[in-house]
């Protein structure tokens, strides 16, 4: 396996044996970028208080690669039960409309 399978594999684990997985750039307590602060912000007014946050400025093979896995080019990207949900601003109109709260609920 190369570079790249090694990483897309870690992904799919990651995102296939956590029920929440919010890829951003920093932490929640510290994000480094204003629409990766916005996604945990997000999330927390959705109650979540148990996720997996990957700091891809730390994980080379989450930010070389991650784009590729489900073909979305840009972070923050928020995973549930598996399925890409998306970045913050498709985050908060899921949120504004209800539809992240219910499978946020779904997901726990």
């Amino acid at each position: 396996m190369d570079e790249k399978q090694i990483a897309l594999e870690q992904i799919r684990k990651t995102v296939t044996e956590n029920p929440i997985v919010l890829y951003m750039k920093g932490t929640p307590q510290f994000p480094q970028c204003g629409f990766s602060g916005r996604a945990a912000q997000v999330l927390k007014l959705c109650g979540v208080t148990k996720y997996v946050a990957v700091n891809v400025l730390e994980d080379k093979g989450a930010w070389d690669y991650l784009k590729f896995y489900a073909d979305f080019p840009t972070f923050p990207q928020l995973y549930i039960k598996g399925e890409l949900i998306g970045g913050s601003d498709i985050m908060m109109a899921m949120y504004e409309q209800g539809e992240l709260q219910k499978l946020i609920a779904d997901a726990s």
